[in-house]
């Protein structure tokens, strides 16, 4: 009973927070971040226990790092390489040396200083994107470079947490002194480097060899709660793989995304994993805020001030200055600046790791936590600060996209296919010819290993699920077929659509009259009923077989097809009574008679 009313706790908290910031235009990442500071020991006390929490919380960023993985196919990283790789390189190792010099100057050793510089240099990945979208700011210049730097730093932080305990125990050899200490350090690192490399090649071949067949067999089982515990079970595995050679378990559910990248789970894996992620994830926004040792406000005020307000100023000049460097025009370059001057939650992660090597003493980290906490609140002020007037102290920024990142975009997402059966697969086949890119579903594990074998790429899901239709990039999406074979899937999928998509353009696949007002009932415009166009083709050369002239064939179904066109039209408005559908079929019937013998040619 006492667990169940902590976790009550921890859900109000949230309850009560998340729609307030939202309110507020302020970020849900803030609102667990308050929720944790008024429930924990340095707030009202509702819950002492926060180590506990913090330990299970911790899976969120394992979450967080398998679904990265998932999105970091090798030709998305290749197209945005100047963005992620020079750009993104560029911003940690200039912030990494400015807040890590400043760390040494202040007496920090170099592996303390290397941490430090690094986990300050870090934003908060889904605090900074979610401020870029609600400020509309995604396709402007300093919105594309602050992804790619995003990216790149989301990437950094693997090796980093990876050698963390490799400069803990060089950090050790060099306290304890003597050759002894120093060639035991020594002999540590390269026996880690080695247990590094070797767990790479496990998992990658392990990956090829054994995941994916397995993941096949699980989705021909058709049971959606079977793939999702496939789905966790895959991140927790790899994650207690690493973990068990000394290694972090995120940088083993990131080598499990990347393996999956490329296969047809990926979107039916993000959307399965991403609702835990969101939980888990908030949880340890709400532990991070819990744990922040608020009594250094009181005892120290001067010191987290200086280290926070160092921080946002080291970062937004540096950051500013390198966005002028790399192209960006003065007011994209300032509000590039402003936009990653924010801590990020990896930090937490590294200065927690720290801490338990004896790389950080815990209070120096505890400043840390408390200074990289307080820039997340400060971030989204930065922001409405410029959008105040701030930002009218310089020249207005043009909305100028990176060429390479959109065409990632909308080479990616035009079209959405679901349901990869025969009226899909001739779509697909179409739009390759004219080198338009697509994203297809199917539901069917079996099709999809079938179609796969020959050449397409097809991805295994049930698109009438609202988190597959986002995991696939349907937001960004101009057109959506639907060709899904079972009615109400179809039709559950249009509502979906109609409801949060309402920019995509559907084209939907009807096996009759009556599926076809259901998907107009559901607001789409385009519906074709299946065999409908085949079976007036065949008329057409049926007529000609009988000695009509092609002309007069070819005009006689056009003719054929404007009037049941019509006729569909207007039983739309009657489809619910049976008996008034069955009279208006055969007025129609008899209309259309009617008309072939005033005007037979």
């Amino acid at each position: 009973m006492e667990d169940l009313g902590k976790l009550s706790i921890l859900l109000a908290a949230a309850v009560i927070a998340i729609p307030l910031f939202r309110w507020l235009r302020m970020g849900p990442v803030l609102g667990y971040l308050a929720a944790g500071l008024v429930i924990g020991p340095g707030g009202l006390g509702l819950i002492d226990d926060v180590a506990a929490i913090q330990h299970f919380a911790e899976f969120g960023v394992v979450l967080l790092l398998f679904v990265i993985g998932l999105e970091l196919q090798p030709t998305r990283l290749w197209a945005l390489r100047r963005a992620v790789f020079g750009v993104g390189s560029a911003q940690v190792l200039l912030v990494t040396a400015l807040l890590g010099g400043l760390a040494m100057l202040f007496g920090q050793g170099f592996g303390a200083a290397f941490v430090i510089g690094f986990g300050l240099a870090l934003a908060s990945t889904p605090l900074v994107l979610q401020t870029l979208v609600e400020r509309g700011h995604m396709k402007s210049q300093h919105g594309r470079a602050a992804f790619g730097i995003l990216l790149f730093q989301d990437i950094a932080v693997l090796p980093v947490l990876a050698v963390l305990p490799l400069l803990g125990a060089t950090a050790a050899g060099e306290t304890g002194g003597g050759a002894n200490a120093s060639g035991g350090a020594g002999g540590s690192v390269w026996m880690e480097i080695a247990k590094l490399v070797g767990v790479f090649a496990l998992l990658i071949g392990g990956g090829r060899l054994l995941l994916r067949p397995a993941l096949r067999l699980v989705a021909k089982s058709r049971v959606p709660e079977v793939f999702t515990a496939a789905a966790l079970l895959t991140v927790i595995g790899t994650a207690l793989l690493v973990n068990l050679v000394g290694l972090s378990m995120a940088l083993g559910a990131f080598l499990a995304g990347v393996m999956l990248a490329d296969s047809e789970f990926r979107h039916q894996l993000e959307a399965d994993i991403e609702p835990f992620k969101g939980l888990l994830l908030g949880l340890f926004f709400i532990a991070v805020g819990m744990g922040a040792n608020v009594g250094l406000l009181a005892s120290a005020p001067l010191q987290v001030l200086f280290v926070t307000v160092t921080m946002l100023v080291v970062k937004v000049l540096a950051q500013a200055a390198l966005g002028t460097m790399t192209g960006l025009n003065r007011a994209s370059s300032w509000q590039l600046g402003l936009a990653l001057a924010t801590g990020g939650e990896f930090a937490f992660v590294l200065f927690g790791i720290a801490a338990r090597e004896h790389l950080l003493p815990q209070q120096t980290a505890d400043l840390l936590v408390l200074a990289v906490t307080l820039s997340m609140v400060a971030g989204p002020l930065l922001s409405a600060a410029w959008d105040a007037g701030l930002g009218q102290l310089l020249a207005p920024e043009p909305v100028r996209p990176f060429d390479e990142i959109d065409a990632v975009t909308e080479r990616d997402n035009r079209v959405i296919i679901a349901g990869f059966g025969r009226f899909g697969q001739i779509v697909a086949r179409v739009l390759a010819t004219r080198g338009i890119p697509f994203t297809a579903l199917d539901a069917n594990q079996t099709q999809v290993d079938f179609v796969r074998g020959f050449g397409s790429q097809v991805y295994y899901g049930d698109a009438s699920r609202l988190d597959l239709l986002r995991s696939a990039g349907t937001e960004h999406a101009e057109v959506f077929v639907l060709a899904i074979d079972d009615v109400d899937a179809s039709v559950h999928t249009a509502e979906l659509l109609a409801q949060h998509f309402p920019k995509v353009e559907v084209f939907a696949r009807a096996r009759n009259r009556q599926h076809a007002f259901r998907l107009m009932d559901a607001g789409v415009r385009h519906v074709m009923r299946e065999t409908y166009l085949s079976s007036l083709e065949t008329t057409r050369d049926v007529l000609e077989a009988l000695g009509f002239s092609p002309a007069t064939a070819e005009a006689t179904v056009q003719r054929f097809r404007e009037h049941d066109e019509r006729t569909l039209a207007a039983q739309y408005a009657i489809k619910d009574d049976e008996d008034k559908l069955k009279a208006t079929t055969k007025e129609a019937a008899e209309q259309l008679r009617k008309l072939f013998e005033s005007d037979p040619g």
